[in-house]
């Protein structure tokens, strides 16, 4: 872990190194921007340390600019280094690295696009639909709306979730199921904004399981969140509704949670299985699982991430299958951090099954 910060810690400096050679500014002005650029991501650690003490408008900003910025550095860490690549190569003269118009340009711009197009489609929310049929019984056909990871908080506030529970509404679903993480990483912000009464204005019976998130605020808090929420907690448990069998796992922040084989009951009803997180799909192939819904990876985030999620998971994000088993890996409907999707998207799923 020490040696980690020693890396970030070494490209923060070389990418600050790198805006002092490029902007074309006297030096005031380079020490300005290198002062903003390091306490940008200096606020990351009050939030974090403080953000439930701090006012809230002020715990906000430092979560939203904390980590935006990260997004920004990561960003501007790739662009450098592939113009300090060009030079050595010969392909970028010096010149347009050190006290340049062009060169100040052309970096900030495409910064300045990446994260504009990164905010525009982050809060487009992306229609999944997927279609199952099967020769279990089912007294009726469904429409069941699931979703992942909505990491309401700080940055994803009250007024957004009510917009993400009209476009549930509006499916008209016979179930709505979350695959945890509906919290981010307090409760503070959902408790003072009143966030449960969004979740009550779901027209549908509600069935969640847990998320790692709802471990870093709190299992106990969480689920009592969950109750505010009108949110049936599944954990490690089933429910037969519908015609069908729900099974939610307790997260696998808790080492100790119940085998899957045993919450399974061997029968002819067609079995759904809520799991945060996608390790060991086929544990659900060998319990006789129908489908299994999860999210956690949130595919990354933003590119290049989504290639580390992909070689991380047997499926990272998007419809699987193993023998009769169906999955759907969710890169989720909200987001953790600074609300920028890039190369991956985020959307809710509308599952149709029938006979």
């Amino acid at each position: 872990m020490i040696i980690v910060f020693l890396i970030l810690v070494a490209c923060i400096a070389w990418t600050a190194w790198c805006f002092w050679r490029i902007l074309p500014l006297p030096v005031w002005g380079k020490w300005l921007f290198t002062a903003l650029y390091v306490a940008s991501f200096l606020l990351i650690f009050p939030h974090f340390m403080l953000g439930d003490r701090m006012p809230m408008g002020l715990a906000v900003a430092t979560y939203e600019i904390g980590t935006s910025w990260m997004i920004f550095f990561l960003y501007a860490l790739i662009i450098f280094a592939v113009l300090s690549l060009g030079r050595l190569v010969h392909l970028v003269p010096a010149s347009f690295l050190k006290d340049s118009v062009a060169g100040s340009c052309t970096v900030l711009g495409i910064l300045a696009v990446l994260l504009v197009y990164g905010g525009v489609h982050y809060h487009h929310k992306y229609r999944e639909p997927i279609d199952i049929q099967t020769d279990k019984p089912l007294e009726l056909p469904l429409t069941i709306v699931l979703a992942s990871d909505l990491h309401v908080g700080y940055h994803n506030r009250k007024a957004e979730l009510s917009r993400w529970v009209d476009l549930i509404n509006a499916e008209k679903p016979d179930l709505v199921l979350f695959a945890g993480d509906i919290v981010d990483g307090a409760l503070r912000p959902a408790r003072e904004g009143r966030y449960a009464e969004e979740f009550r204005r779901l027209d549908a019976p509600v069935y969640a399981c847990l998320g790692n998130h709802e471990y870093i605020a709190g299992e106990n808090g969480s689920e009592s969140f969950y109750a505010d929420a009108g949110i049936h907690l599944l954990r490690d448990a089933a429910v037969d509704t519908c015609g069908i069998r729900i099974v939610g796992r307790d997260d696998r922040s808790n080492r100790n949670r119940a085998a899957l084989g045993s919450l399974v009951p061997a029968d002819s009803l067609f079995t759904l299985l809520l799991d945060h997180q996608p390790y060991h799909l086929e544990e659900a192939e060998a319990a006789g699982i129908d489908f299994q819904f999860s999210g956690h990876t949130h595919h990354g985030q933003i590119w290049p991430g989504n290639w580390l999620t992909d070689a991380m998971y047997e499926k990272a994000f998007g419809p699987h299958q193993r023998g009769k088993t169906r999955y759907y890996v969710s890169s989720g409907l909200g987001i953790w951090g600074g609300k920028f999707r890039i190369g991956t998207r985020s959307e809710y799923i509308v599952l149709t099954l029938h006979n």
